[in-house]
C-alpha cells in the first residue's frame, strides 16, 4: 500500500489544512456535527461508513483538535463528540462547499437539501471574498506572499 504524503509541515495553509480534513469521510464528519449528530451512531447512520473507518477519522479529529470527546449530554456512560472552537471555525468552509455544490451539480429544479438561516428561514447569501477595504476579491486580483520567520 502506497504510504500517504504529509503536509503538516509545508508552508501552505491550504496544504496543511487539507492535511488535517483532506479526505471526504472526515468533512463529512464535520459536516453532520453541524447538523447536529454527536454520537458515534448518528454519524455512522448519516455516512454509511464502515465502523473501522469512522473510529479512525473521529480519533483524528479529536487529535487535530476539530471535535472533542465529551461525557453524554444525557448523563449516560457514552461519549460524544463536540466541535471545538476550531472545528466551529471550518463553518465558512462547508458552507463554501455547499454553495459551490449547489451551483455546479445539481439540475435546476433537482431536489436537494438546503442551508437557511434558522430565525428567518431563509437560503443564505452566496459567500464571497472581499479585501480589507471590502471590495469583493476574484483569483485574479490576489497573489501569494511568504510570511518570514520571525
Amino acid at each position: 500500500m502506497a504510504t500517504r504524503t504529509r503536509f503538516d509541515d509545508s508552508d501552505c495553509p491550504v496544504a496543511r489544512s487539507v492535511d488535517a480534513i483532506g479526505d471526504w469521510w472526515s468533512l463529512l464528519i464535520v459536516r453532520d456535527a453541524f447538523d447536529g449528530s454527536r454520537r458515534f451512531g448518528e454519524f455512522q447512520r448519516s455516512l454509511g461508513v464502515a465502523k473501522n473507518i469512522l473510529t479512525a477519522r473521529l480519533r483524528s479529529l479529536v487529535a487535530g483538535g476539530v471535535l472533542a470527546s465529551v461525557p453524554a449530554s444525557d448523563g449516560s456512560a457514552y461519549r460524544e463528540y463536540a466541535l471545538t472552537p476550531k472545528g466551529e471555525a471550518l463553518f465558512p468552509v462547508v458552507v463554501a462547499l455547499r454553495q459551490w455544490g449547489e451551483q455546479h451539480f445539481f439540475s435546476p429544479g433537482e431536489e436537494h437539501s438546503e442551508l437557511v438561516d434558522r430565525r428567518h428561514e431563509q437560503p443564505l447569501r452566496p459567500l464571497e471574498v472581499r479585501s480589507a477595504d471590502g471590495r469583493t476579491v476574484r483569483p485574479g486580483d490576489t497573489t501569494v506572499h511568504k510570511v518570514p520567520r520571525p
